[in-house]
């Protein structure tokens, strides 16, 4: 079974549910927003694929944070202490099978190849 973390409320989140759903693909859904997220999970994702493509630097999240505050963030240790304040702040959906990342946002096209839909 596939992991998908992410904020309930969000679009991209709401998009992607309802692939999954829709395509009958079994998951589960952890809400960042209910459930928090750990510092050893965004470690984790940091060592998959950078603490990079971990930031959400397109959202809303992060252009109301202060533009000092932001260029503060440079390495992995200070992204994920950012993320852990900021849990909206972290890119959406986040798609894991078997502790594995298979994909990150919503792609519906990628969907369909990963997932054989």
């Amino acid at each position: 079974m596939i992991q998908v973390y992410g904020i309930k409320n969000c679009n991209t989140i709401k998009s992607t549910l309802d692939w999954l759903k829709l395509n009958q693909i079994d998951f589960e859904f952890h809400d960042y927003k209910k459930s928090g997220i750990t510092e050893e999970k965004l470690q984790e994702w940091s060592k998959q694929k950078g603490w990079e493509v971990l930031l959400n630097k397109k959202g809303s999240t992060w252009k109301a944070y202060d533009i000092n505050h932001q260029r503060k963030i440079v390495n992995e240790k200070t992204a994920i202490a950012f993320l852990l304040e900021k849990n909206s702040a972290i890119k959406r959906p986040i798609i894991e099978k078997d502790g594995k990342i298979i994909a990150i946002g919503f792609d519906e096209t990628g969907y369909t190849l990963l997932f054989g839909k």
